[in-house]
Order: C-alpha cells, then sequence, then structure tokens
C-alpha cells in the first residue's frame, strides 16, 4: 500500500512547501492538490515545490477537462515534470460539479464521461508525440506542437472516478489507474475495483499494475475525539457531492444527509456540521488514533485491491479555513504526516 498527502492549497504557502518537504522526508509516495478555482494555484506550488524535494511526485488529483484545456494540462505536465526530474503524473476528471455551477455550467449538458475520454486521449497524444491533429466532439487541433517535453518516457495519467461504473471500467481501460474519492467501506471499494478490473481485461491488461487509489477524508492524533470532531467538521462538505448510490454503497441512506445538504447548499455551514450525526461522520471518513485509523484501512480498503491511500489530511486550520470552527486538541498538517508515516505507513509496506 502506498501513501500519498492530498493538500488543499489553502494554507501560506510556505507551510505548504514545509508539509510537501516533509512528505518527501517520510516516504510518502506523491503529493497531490486539487486544480480548482477555489484554491491557490498547484501548479505555481508544486513547480516550487520540485525544487525543494528528490522523490515525491506531484501533480493534480484532480485537474478538471471541463475548466483545463487538455492542451494547457499537457503542457503544465511536462513543465513540470523537467522541474521535478520526472516526477509529475495527473488525475483527470469532468470537474467539482459544484465549481462548475458557479460558472454557470450545468454538468448534466456536458457529457461528462465521454468528454473525459477524449481529452485524456488529447493529453496523452501531446504528452508522448508533442503534437497532435484531432477532430473529436469536444476538441479540435491542427498540427498543434509543443516544445514542453516531459522527462519520463511516460508520464502516468489516470481517472478520478466516483459513481461508476462506465466511468471505473473506462479508468481501468484507457488510463493509467482509478483515483476514486471519500469512500470507506469494503462494498464501495470491491464494487470500484470490479469495474476497474473488467476494463483493464478488456483492454489486456493486468489490473493489479494500475494505480488503484482511495482519496479519503482523514484525521489522526494522539487522541481519538479531536480529530473525529475535525473529519466531522468536513464530512458534510465533501459528502455533498457525492451521488446517491456512492453513499448507499458507504452504509449512509441518503436521506440521512439531505438536512446536511441543504444547510450547506444554502451556505449555513454552521448548522450543516451540527446536522452531520457523529456516526455518519465514522462511516465517511478515516479518523482517530493511528491504530483506529490502520483497522480502518486494514478491514475495509486494503484487502479489495486498492493499493494507494491518498490522504486529504484535515486539521485545525482547514477546519478553521472553510467552516470559521475554532477545534482544540487536533494535531497539524506536520504532525498528522508523521504519525502516518511512522505509526500506519510501516505497518502496510
Amino acid at each position: 500500500m502506498r501513501f500519498s498527502y492530498a493538500l488543499l492549497p489553502d494554507y501560506p504557502l510556505q507551510e505548504s512547501l514545509a508539509s510537501i518537504r516533509l512528505a518527501d522526508e517520510l516516504g510518502f509516495h506523491a503529493c497531490y492538490a486539487a486544480d480548482e478555482t477555489w484554491h491557490k494555484d498547484m501548479w505555481l506550488l508544486f513547480a516550487v515545490a520540485a525544487g525543494q524535494t528528490r522523490h515525491i511526485r506531484l501533480g493534480p488529483s484532480v485537474s478538471p477537462v471541463t475548466l483545463r484545456e487538455p492542451t494547457l494540462i499537457a503542457q503544465s505536465l511536462a513543465t513540470l515534470d523537467e522541474l521535478s526530474g520526472g516526477r509529475a503524473e495527473a488525475v483527470l476528471s469532468s470537474g467539482n460539479f459544484g465549481l462548475l455551477a458557479q460558472y454557470g455550467i450545468d454538468w448534466t449538458r456536458t457529457r461528462p464521461l465521454s468528454r473525459v475520454k477524449e481529452a485524456l486521449h488529447v493529453v496523452r497524444t501531446l504528452l508522448d508525440e508533442g503534437t497532435i491533429t484531432h477532430r473529436g466532439e469536444f476538441y479540435r487541433y491542427d498540427g498543434l506542437f509543443t516544445f514542453a517535453r516531459p522527462v519520463q518516457r511516460r508520464v502516468p495519467l489516470k481517472l478520478g472516478a466516483m459513481r461508476g461504473p462506465r466511468s471505473f471500467e473506462a479508468a481501468g481501460e484507457l488510463s493509467d489507474g482509478c483515483h476514486h474519492a471519500l469512500s470507506y467501506t469494503a462494498e464501495a471499494y470491491a464494487y470500484a475495483v470490479r469495474h476497474i478490473r473488467a476494463g483493464a481485461e478488456r483492454a489486456g491488461k493486468d489490473w493489479r499494475s494500475l494505480d488503484i487509489g482511495a482519496w479519503v477524508v482523514f484525521a489522526t492524533g494522539p487522541e481519538s475525539g479531536p480529530a473525529k470532531e475535525a473529519a466531522r467538521s468536513m464530512v458534510g462538505i465533501y459528502a455533498s457531492s457525492m451521488p446517491e448510490e456512492q453513499l448507499r454503497r458507504n452504509g449512509v441512506d441518503p436521506a440521512e444527509l439531505k438536512p446536511v445538504i441543504e444547510a450547506i447548499g444554502a451556505g449555513d455551514l454552521a448548522r450543516g456540521i451540527d446536522l452531520t450525526p457523529p456516526e455518519v461522520a465514522e462511516r465517511l471518513s478515516i479518523a482517530g488514533t493511528p491504530e483506529e485509523c490502520l483497522e480502518k484501512i486494514r478491514t475495509q480498503i486494503a484487502p479489495t485491491g486498492v493499493n494507494h491511500l491518498i490522504c486529504a489530511v484535515t486539521d485545525r486550520r482547514l477546519v478553521r479555513t472553510f467552516t470559521g470552527r475554532e477545534l482544540e486538541g487536533v494535531a497539524g498538517v506536520d504532525e498528522q504526516l508523521r504519525l502516518i508515516g511512522e505509526r500506519i505507513m510501516p505497518a502496510l509496506a
């Protein structure tokens, strides 16, 4: 099981750089960040981080092809790959539906999976060949070229998927893996892996060679209670983007979260948090002491075929930024990275 750090670029940039350096020293596989307008620019942050780290891989999880033109994703990836000496990779998706709504884009009219599959082809072609001529449904190019060339022979490109089954199968068939966000049960991951495997086998690939990642809300610390309360503060915000079928695969009745999602949708984050039952928050996060987190990973995620845990570390500052809540006793990002690196990663090496 590989471990990576999912960074939300909302901290002071020097602090984020220090956390990335620490993750590099601790042996984390990668540091990913959301390529979204809501946050500071991850491409600029990772360009600087590339020169301050030695081993950790860097890239977006996810980059939205509805908002960022895929040839520009390829250009940025190739540039980051050169800066990092061959450590860039990317996860592509149609984008955060809440963010698309703020751009006045109705995602249901964008044919999201078809767009992502075509964008993946575009990024792959421009990275591998440096030029592209393409007449597609969504993108068209006539001899477009770039001098931005990657160092790696093949920059890994993966797809983000949540709903399924077609998105999971497309990831297995067409890309180098799948990052599945916001699932926490063996049932949910068995479902995802089953369809990723079907797609891979359709393409004649060994599904076990793919990067099958679990992107999870994560909070740990010496004391269980504060870590779980930090996770509870964020669960409703994330759960508002989960399809109903995914909630059910995680043992949550969508009706349980309806008041929470309505409050958050109306901008009342404090009420949304208050309405989030602790038992639902526990189902939709990995939180508690390192031993509690390890037990959930061992029983619910590792046996399913997932080979990569991507920890969206939630600490006191992030909760305050998103919700305005002040929580005492919650471990900071760097302390949590150390706990993961010293007490969780070795047990699953």
